[in-house]
């Protein structure tokens, strides 16, 4: 298998739906359940699978998804053969939605012409999964198709295909006299030049697309069907390691329903929420209903219902923050938010 099958990620998807949480950071690296990032999924998917060599192709803001990943040691793939590539794009393309832009990989030819495995997955960044490529391969590799589109069971495309290596060196190489400018255009011509099948799957998976389908999607990871859905014990989803203090509970604080993560200081309560590591509330505090990313400080007496706070967000003493599951209240990363504010 890890000679067989070539993991590819495209990391250049914008969604305008998500604009305020990615004002520093690229989509595959939007921080989701407590102490994971959005790509850890895929590529968790991908060496779960046995995959170990992954190409991930992003575009702009990906310091800090570069800063996550790393070497890719967490994930077992800093080797000195195959391993982890980052292939950011060179080309100015305003269209951020084109799954497998034959642009960006044709910058980048000599990767494809230098890999080994005979088969090659090609995968958004953003869907939210816990997948076993192996049985997609075995399918695929007896079907005569020549391009495999995997679709959710009752919901269309999930933006991942599984093409021979080969056959997509050639549509690279060819792309100016086919007019194909990724894969989305090939499967969904008129006129196929290929045999395009579509493999059927029915676990669990969301494309995070919108701040509500993010806010839901993660306030979904409360309930325990659908945590047990994506974490799965045989199929780990793996992340950045990062070694700090349990967290502490002050005399007087009250969790139910929560996902608290490492190194935070819960002084208040915290009621079906998701916090994230590092983060401070203060005494009196109340927050409901709430994602609070990474290092966020909530002084005392501050009541937060539906709300999002992105990473280093300060919230003085006393600030009334409200929002709705259709559209909850998000504060951008980094900034301060006061009671004098919202008066």
């Amino acid at each position: 298998m890890k000679r067989r099958l070539l993991g590819v990620i495209d990391a250049t998807t914008y969604h305008e739906d998500l604009e305020d949480l990615l004002t520093h950071r690229s989509l595959a690296a939007l921080p989701f359940a407590g102490r994971y990032r959005i790509i850890d999924f895929v590529l968790s998917n991908m060496v779960n699978s046995g995959i170990r060599s992954v190409a991930i192709f992003p575009k702009m803001q990906y310091r800090s998804l570069m800063d996550h990943l790393g070497s890719g040691k967490n994930w077992d793939l800093n080797r000195k053969r195959d391993g982890l590539f980052f292939f950011p794009s060179p080309i100015v393309d305003s269209d951020g939605n084109r799954i497998g832009s034959f642009e960006h990989f044709a910058a980048n030819i000599d990767f494809f012409y230098r890999s080994t495995q005979e088969y090659s997955i090609i995968s958004n960044c953003y869907t939210v999964f816990n997948m076993d490529f192996r049985p997609i391969l075995d399918w695929h590799s007896h079907s005569g198709c020549d391009i495999t589109e995997i679709h959710q069971r009752d919901s269309g495309s999930m933006e991942m295909y599984l093409i021979k290596t080969s056959l997509l060196i050639k549509l690279i190489e060819t792309r100016h006299e086919t007019g194909y400018t990724c894969m989305k255009d090939v499967v969904n011509n008129r006129h196929p030049l290929y045999n395009i099948c579509h493999y059927e799957y029915d676990g669990y998976a969301v494309m995070i697309d919108s701040i509500e389908n993010y806010y839901n999607t993660s306030m979904n990871l409360l309930k325990s069907d659908y945590w047990k859905q994506l974490f799965i014990k045989e199929q780990p989803i793996f992340t950045k390691v990062k070694d700090e203090p349990p967290t502490k509970y002050i005399k007087g604080s009250f969790v139910k329903n929560a996902m608290i993560a490492n190194g935070c200081l819960i002084g208040g309560t915290v009621e079906n929420s998701i916090v994230s590591r590092g983060v401070k509330i203060g005494k009196g505090a109340v927050i409901k209903n709430c994602i609070i990313m990474q290092k966020c400080q909530i002084e005392e007496n501050c009541y937060l219902d539906s709300v999002i706070l992105d990473k280093d967000v300060k919230v003085d003493a006393g600030t009334h923050l409200t929002g709705t599951t259709a559209a909850p209240y998000v504060i951008r990363k980094g900034t301060k938010q006061g009671a004098l504010m919202n008066s």
